[in-house]
């Protein structure tokens, strides 16, 4: 079978085909046959080999988290029935809640029987790929935050996969939405979201800007992390709440704790959100409902064939792509 290899840590160019054994799926797993497979952030600081302290991951390997496909065989323990299913699911590597996000860039992946999440009819290969992780994960997000009708909320890299879920459910629950990204055509991709404001946080004072039109945040959901992060804490009103669940700005915000504890401000991280009680399975299957009954727009920006992972990966790095971006097989 083909797969993309990261043959050394470097730029989009260490990305190769390569032909090697289809897999065997064992105990516990089974084998699907790729149709579609997301393209994360997470993959293109995996390829750099910057995310190494956090993800011990040695050239060469697979890259990719989440695949969509069909069934094509089970391990001897697995229900011969998934033969055949149409799935959305994690990699056997990475799992549900850990695990190393690698082994989706390929004709065939493995996966475990657990992870498994029927696709709806109603759902393309793509976009449930598009949901594997960014489903359950806003919906955690926004369980959490609890948005009531009549808030504030900004949205911090609002034209992402997760941002752009984000945008739509805040207003489904009442919120008026502030969405701040980066240029005219997200910031344009937002509004048609359903943003009631947008603003251009690669312009010096964007924080100010929010804070005027707003008269300070109740809610901050905020995907990009880095000085961005850090900017929005200066947006939120006293007793507000910031969500720090993204670090698409270099790292997750380093929001001064003393300074919103002073001001009431609850922080939340990702990783207090995603416990080992988290039921993921459930908030996938929630996401594809959402989807399916067209109550939640799924917005792929951009596909590329599996041959074309380098592109992808250039497309992400340069901040070019906006919503999901995705691998054809």
């Amino acid at each position: 079978m083909r797969v993309v290899q990261a043959e050394e840590f470097g730029g989009p160019e260490v990305l190769t085909v390569r032909q090697v054994a289809d897999p065997v799926a064992g105990p516990g797993e089974v084998v699907v046959r790729v149709a579609a497979a997301d393209v994360m952030f997470l993959d293109t600081t995996l390829r750099s080999g910057w995310a190494r302290n956090f993800f011990p991951v040695e050239p060469p390997f697979v890259p990719g988290g989440a695949v969509t496909g069909t069934v094509e065989s089970v391990g001897p323990d697995v229900d011969p029935a998934w033969v055949g299913k149409r799935v959305a699911t994690p990699t056997a590597a990475s799992g549900i809640g850990g695990g190393l996000p690698v082994g989706g860039y390929a004709e065939l992946a493995l996966a475990k029987a657990g992870t498994l999440a029927v696709i709806p009819d109603e759902l393309s290969f793509e976009q449930a790929a598009a949901l594997v992780h960014d489903g359950r994960t806003v919906l955690a997000v926004a369980d959490r935050a609890a948005i009531q009708p009549g808030q504030w909320v900004l949205i911090t890299a609002a034209a992402g996969g997760l941002g752009t879920l984000l945008i739509q459910l805040a207003r489904a629950a009442g919120a008026q939405v502030i969405a701040a990204a980066r240029g005219e055509a997200k910031l344009a991709l937002a509004q048609r979201l359903g943003a009631h404001e947008v603003v251009d946080y690669s312009k010096p004072g964007w924080a100010e800007q929010v804070r005027e039109r707003t008269g300070g945040v109740q809610v901050v959901l905020d995907g990009a992390g880095g000085d961005i992060g850090r900017a929005a804490l200066a947006a939120t009103a006293p007793g507000g709440l910031l969500i720090a669940y993204g670090n698409s700005a270099g790292g997750f915000a380093a929001v001064d704790a003393e300074s919103a504890a002073a001001q009431g401000i609850t922080i939340v991280s990702l990783f207090e959100i995603a416990t080992p009680e988290t039921d993921w399975l459930t908030l996938h299957d929630r996401a594809q409902a959402e989807v399916a009954a067209g109550r939640l727009e799924v917005v792929i920006g951009q596909t590329f064939p599996l041959d074309q992972a380098a592109a992808a990966h250039t497309a992400i790095g340069s901040r070019a792509a906006v919503g999901r971006t995705i691998l054809t097989v």
